[in-house]
């Protein structure tokens, strides 16, 4: 039985370990015919994963991944984001927008457009971590945040 809020999936057998994270984008041309794909892709598109349980050795035949694929309990997993320092408070609800930048080569820039997160969606900021690692070059105050859905 699934802890909580967990789904269970097949991933790949390389990456089936408790506590990888990924973006799960959505089906490829092989998953078509295959009578395994309501178990595959019964997660959304775009979000944040994490493995939280690989249950059991068993391993299913896979057109994508050329050992097979296993079964696995996932959770979505909280994003780490840098967002304007004045809305950073536990406990906040926020709209997520990515941070207008001109500078794509900055060195925070994936914190500033993290994977995992869909715009106009609501959050809720569950922890604000600190000061970004380096500061914005266009000036920006800017808090890192852990946010979850």
């Amino acid at each position: 039985m699934p802890k909580g809020n967990a789904s269970i999936t097949l991933i790949g057998v390389d990456l089936a370990r408790s506590g990888t994270e990924f973006v799960f984008n959505g089906p490829a041309n092989e998953c078509e015919m295959c009578k395994l794909k309501n178990t595959c892709l019964n997660l959304d598109v775009g979000r944040r994963y994490r493995i939280v349980t690989v249950r059991g050795n068993m391993r299913h035949d896979c057109a994508l991944h050329d050992i097979g694929v296993k079964a696995v309990e996932v959770v979505e997993s909280p994003s780490v984001v840098a967002i304007d320092s004045k809305n950073a408070f536990v406990g906040s609800r926020i709209l997520y927008k990515q941070n207008e930048c001109e500078v794509s080569n900055c060195k925070i820039y994936e914190l500033c457009h993290p994977n995992g997160l869909v715009r106009e969606e609501k959050y809720t900021i569950s922890e604000v971590l600190g000061d970004t690692p380096d500061t914005c070059p266009e000036g920006k105050s800017l808090k890192l945040v852990e946010l979850k859905r």
